[in-house]
């Protein structure tokens, strides 16, 4: 009895307290709300227009008129070179059309005087002919003699002889004429070339844009014409401006599938909007839209090129420049949204812990991108549980605790929560060049002039 007692004596302790009370987590319910999935990705800011100045013509550099960096704009003058031996040129070729229009005159004049010799000699020949057949008909009568038939015949063969003569040269002044008039082309293409080689002597900003430092100083040489020419300066417009950047095969894919199943129009038909943000800018301020994806993947880097487009009207936005840019990744929907600490990780799953009836449960879910600073939880959760945001550490399946309200706050990016395709009256793109006027065919469609009678 006395060794029952002693061990029962022993079983109990009369100094322990009262089991541990349950640990306390926070909970909250997550939050639903109409998002887009915008995807973010850094580009490259680059100029639309980027212009290396160089002259078409060679000569000594005469005199600079603009100010370094400043804003330039298109047609305002450069750079002027001596222009006094393209003058000369283009005076020179005046002239020698000058004298391509006088000898023109004077072959003309000479025409003239051929259609007047042969109105003549055609008079002889027809008086030499008549001559010759009444003294053949006077002879066979025997009424003049053999020597005077004999000098009717000469007459005749030397009227003819003159009528000849007098084609030749009207054939002659007429092709006077005709090297005359090829004289006076060849001359109004040289006094074309030459007013061209004159022109060129002022160097014009080709675009408006902003332009840099100047790489050659008054009195020097300027080589031009050729794919060595001197560089004078260079010329960047800023506004709009273009950003490109690089996506990767998944997103393309994703892009694609999104356009094929119509839940997001292709940035190659659509004008989707694009945010872009710098380095010293928390939002995304600059609003503008996508202008062009390429056609094909870079071997090299599996990536495909993307580029966007900005008004930049305040001249922020300077080429070269590193940018934070936003796409939109989906068509608006509804989402469920949840902050990061609540987000669990083992070696092959995501999982975040709910209370129900004041027990843990453990749910496995599936993420995606950021929004407002919450995490998109693509399945797992229907957005009424009640999801432990704190106190993750010391939560386990199965586990009794107590827990406490608490909030899920979001962080509003500035990014909308929906989006439309830009409509063409807020296009940036700039437009495609007008396209030239046909050229003529050459040589000029059509006969040949004719000549004039003889």
């Amino acid at each position: 009895m006395l060794a029952l007692c002693l061990n029962v004596g022993c079983q109990q302790n009369p100094q322990a307290g009262p089991p541990p009370p349950a640990p306390t987590v926070t909970v909250a319910r997550p939050i639903k709300k109409q998002i887009v999935e915008w995807d973010a990705y850094t580009g490259r800011l680059e100029a639309i227009e980027f212009v290396e100045v160089r002259a078409r013509v060679s000569g000594y550099l005469k005199s600079i008129h603009f100010d370094e960096g400043a804003m330039v704009d298109a047609g305002e003058l450069l750079f002027v070179i001596d222009p006094r031996p393209f003058q000369a040129e283009l005076n020179a070729a005046r002239a020698a059309l000058s004298v391509a229009y006088s000898q023109k005159e004077q072959s003309k004049a000479q025409l003239e005087e051929a259609k007047a010799q042969k109105g003549q000699t055609d008079a002889l020949l027809q008086l030499a002919t008549t001559n010759v057949k009444r003294f053949r008909t006077l002879r066979t009568n025997n009424t003049v003699s053999e020597a005077d038939l004999d000098q009717s015949e000469a007459e005749y063969l030397e009227a003819l002889a003159n009528v000849e003569a007098s084609k030749a040269r009207i054939v002659s002044a007429q092709a006077g004429i005709s090297t005359a008039e090829a004289t006076i082309e060849s001359a109004q293409v040289a006094i074309e070339t030459a007013q061209l080689n004159l022109d060129y002597t002022q160097i014009r900003s080709p675009v408006t844009g902003r332009i840099s430092r100047q790489y050659v100083t008054d009195g020097n040489f300027i080589s031009g014409g050729s794919a060595s020419s001197t560089l004078l300066t260079t010329i960047t417009s800023v506004a709009p401006i273009y950003c490109t950047f690089d996506v990767n095969e998944q997103d393309v894919l994703k892009y694609v599938r999104l356009a094929n199943s119509g839940e997001r129009a292709s940035s190659r038909v659509a004008k989707n909007p694009v945010y872009l943000g710098l380095i010293d800018e928390a939002a995304f301020p600059h609003e503008g839209h996508m202008d062009f994806v390429d056609n094909r993947f870079d071997t090299d880097t599996a990536t495909m090129r993307a580029r966007s487009v900005f008004p930049n009207a305040d001249h922020v936005l300077l080429p070269g420049m590193f940018a934070r840019i936003r796409i939109p990744g989906s068509a608006g929907h509804e989402a469920i949204l949840i902050p990061d600490s609540a987000i669990g990780t083992d070696q092959s799953n995501q999982f975040v812990y709910i209370v129900v009836n004041n027990t843990i449960e453990r749910r496995i879910v599936r993420l995606g991108s950021m929004v407002d600073g919450l995490r998109v939880v693509r399945e797992g959760l229907s957005g009424d549980e009640s999801l432990v945001i704190a106190g993750l550490l010391q939560s386990r399946p199965g586990l009794q605790v107590q827990s406490t309200p608490g909030t899920i706050e979001m962080r509003e990016d500035g990014l909308p929560d929906s989006y439309e395709p830009l409509p063409p009256e807020k296009w940036i793109s700039p437009e495609p060049d007008p396209r030239p006027e046909p050229l003529p065919p050459y040589p000029p469609a059509g006969d040949p002039p004719k000549r004039e009678a003889e």
